[in-house]
């Protein structure tokens, strides 16, 4: 199964090249460039860890790509992803996120029901990665 969150979800997987224009594009843009990584892809997961700080005002877009890299070299298996935000109209909002690595084995998720009071059905989404104890899922 093949984890799809954010801009690029439904191509396969970004080359170097690729990710590099898309940096290239953030850049002159103006937007601000974050890097994240987890290693619990849950869908509502919306707080991974972020990688020092948030790349505001950088007007080159080789020092994002020595960030990355850094990041890469640091959480090897690890699934890892750049934000895009636009401060232009006063408040930051992501206008571009994509996964730029991702662990060589991706579990998936399973789909739990539970039988609640009277009819009613809940449904909850959990991670075969977290049955793992952190650092030791991928």
């Amino acid at each position: 199964m093949r984890l799809t969150q954010g801009t690029f979800s439904y191509l396969p997987d970004l080359t170097e090249e690729q990710i590099n224009k898309q940096i290239k594009y953030a850049v002159s843009q103006g937007f601000s460039v974050n890097i994240e990584h987890t290693d619990d892809p849950h869908p509502r997961n919306a707080y991974w860890e972020m990688w020092g700080l948030p790349l505001f005002d950088i007007k080159d877009s080789s020092a994002i790509t020595y960030e990355l890299s850094s990041c890469r070299r640091a959480h090897p298996g690890k699934y890892i992803k750049i934000n895009a935000f636009d401060n232009s109209r006063g408040v930051e909002s992501c206008r571009l996120s994509f996964i730029v690595q991702r662990p060589s084995s991706e579990p998936g998720f399973v789909l739990v029901r539970q039988e609640m009071e009277g009819r009613l059905q809940r449904y909850t989404i959990h991670s075969y990665a977290t049955e793992k104890p952190e650092g030791a899922r991928y």
